[in-house]
């Protein structure tokens, strides 16, 4: 039986192209769902408590025991869930033609479709909680839930968190419990363990199938991932995951979810090895606080930050997956901590960066109110600084994509041996940018050779400001060169320059970074 759902109207998450494909485990009429682990089990094997609720398995076991033990007690948790949008399209009768009407001009009227969407979902609570993927039922207008038994149910959404592309909903029947699944540990999760992973491929003929893989990596992250996920370091796995698998549980040999599978990664749309499922921390915090409140609050740092060069990881001694700030938002807590533009944080609560993006996805992990300390490198000074978090919705969104706009007014200076074409930085070079209501002095890349090591390892690009040379400022390319002929040659010397960025209100400000530069000889 079906029920009327009205639910926020969005499209699906995208899918985002890099040299493959990353897709949502989905297709176009096809959405997965979750994950969930029965509360009791059938093995033979001794059973121990397990703090995130169920029962685990324990005791020696033939890996084909071990399997077959994992899917009888994480199928009856597993649900097929069904979606239908209901929209509506104009259409002009063709007809028409007939009783005078030139063709294609008819009188236009609006006509109902409808588009039937496949998606996997997990118990995880008795009482009916479901958890699976945002994108299996955004939009969606009625949701059906068949159960392990082959039941239909009624599903009402509890709540949604479109960041981390996950969602909660719930079959509520009075007197009725479910098997749910038993929640695993981050910190137990280990590059190449064995993972299975549940749900409803392509079909739902094919519902409650179950693969196998290992985990291939951990706290993976890019800007091309945060485009399905903003506040997740995916699971890699490469047990077999396709379009309809969105939402289903990925369970370690003790039946614990570890992650709930979001995404492929491929050239063909199809499973290729290569697949991402949401850590089980992230779904565990947001889960408990959609059920609890229905909605999500995240912890808030307060800054912009970047990538570190490699001229300047060198320069300083610190490891390429650091995070360089850039900005520093007036009144949060990085300000009251001391923080400063410039200063390249290296770990989090002594969890070092692998990639920049981390701090982001760490950061907003973490509660309101939390103490974190951040360890960071400011010039030659190693620190430890603790900041007390803030709610993040209390404060504006991040800066957005930078601005590419390149002036062409102005004298150019050439500085070849660096690969850089300077020109001055005038009112009428910044309006031309776009810039307004700020005094910025600086000289202006007005062209780069891409094969320098101004572009490749120091990461500066036509359009940026170079403010300061060799912590020096610099007005004028006549600045420039002055501090230039007084750096040694094979010496390495810091460079702070400013980077056009589109901000939350659309204007165009300048972000502040350092960066580094060789003298060649």
């Amino acid at each position: 039986m079906n029920t009327r759902r009205t639910l926020s109207v969005s499209g699906l998450v995208a899918a985002a192209f890099v040299a493959g494909i990353l897709f949502t485990a989905s297709g176009a009429n096809l959405l997965g769902a979750g994950d969930r682990a029965v509360k009791t089990s059938v093995a033979a094997e001794s059973m121990v408590d397990n703090p995130f609720g169920g029962t685990r398995i324990e005791g020696n076991t033939s890996i084909d025991d071990a399997f077959v033990r994992v899917a009888d007690r994480v199928n009856p948790t597993v649900v097929q869930i069904r979606s239908e949008r209901i929209q509506e399209r104009t259409v002009v009768n063709p007809f028409e033609q007939f009783f005078g009407q030139v063709p294609g001009q008819g009188t236009p009227r609006s006509q109902e479709f409808r588009t039937n969407a496949l998606g996997s979902g997990v118990f995880i609570r008795e009482d009916g909680h479901i958890v699976t993927n945002n994108h299996v039922i955004e939009g969606a207008d009625e949701l059906e839930v068949m159960t392990w038994d082959g039941t239909f149910h009624d599903a009402e959404v509890i709540g949604t968190d479109p960041a981390t592309d996950l969602a909660v909903i719930r079959i509520a029947e009075k007197g009725h419990t479910f098997p749910y699944v038993s929640f695993g540990s981050t910190d137990d999760i280990r590059i190449g363990q064995w993972a299975l992973a549940f749900g409803s491929p392509l079909s739902e003929s094919l519902g409650n199938t179950v693969t196998s893989g290992i985990i291939s990596a951990l706290r993976r992250t890019s800007q091309d991932l945060e485009q399905l996920n903003m506040f997740s370091s995916f699971i890699q796995t490469d047990a077999a995951i396709n379009p309809g698998n969105s939402g289903g549980p990925l369970v370690n040999l003790n039946a614990e979810l570890v992650g709930i599978n979001s995404a492929i990664y491929s050239r063909s749309g199809g499973n290729q090895g290569i697949a991402f499922a949401i850590p089980v921390d992230v779904v565990a915090n947001v889960t408990s606080q959609l059920i609890d409140t229905g909605s999500v609050e995240r912890g808030f740092l307060g800054v912009n930050f970047a990538g570190v060069p490699e001229s300047l990881a060198r320069l300083q001694g610190v490891p390429r997956g650091a995070a360089q700030i850039t900005q520093v938002t007036e009144n949060s807590p990085a300000a009251k901590a001391g923080l400063q533009a410039g200063d390249l944080i290296i770990a989090v609560d002594g969890v070092g960066l692998r990639d920049f993006n981390e701090l982001r996805t760490m950061i907003a992990n973490l509660s309101p109110g939390q103490d974190v300390v951040l360890s960071l490198k400011r010039d030659e000074k190693q620190l430890d600084v603790t900041v007390q978090l803030a709610k993040r919705s209390e404060f504006l969104a991040e800066s957005g994509d930078a601005a590419t706009a390149t002036p062409s007014t102005g004298r150019s200076s050439d500085m070849e041996s660096l690969g850089l074409q300077l020109r001055p930085v005038t009112d009428a070079v910044l309006q031309q940018m776009g810039i307004t209501g700020t005094d910025a002095q600086g000289v202006l890349i007005s062209a780069i050779d891409q094969n320098s090591d101004a572009f490749r390892e120091a990461n500066l690009r036509q359009g940026d400001i170079i403010a300061e040379v060799d912590r020096k400022p610099v007005a004028t390319d006549a600045d420039f060169r002055k501090v230039y002929e007084s750096i040694q040659p094979g010496e390495a010397f810091m460079v702070r320059a400013l980077r056009p960025a589109r901000a939350a209100d659309n204007s165009v400000q300048l972000q502040s970074f350092f960066t580094a530069l060789t003298k060649p000889n």
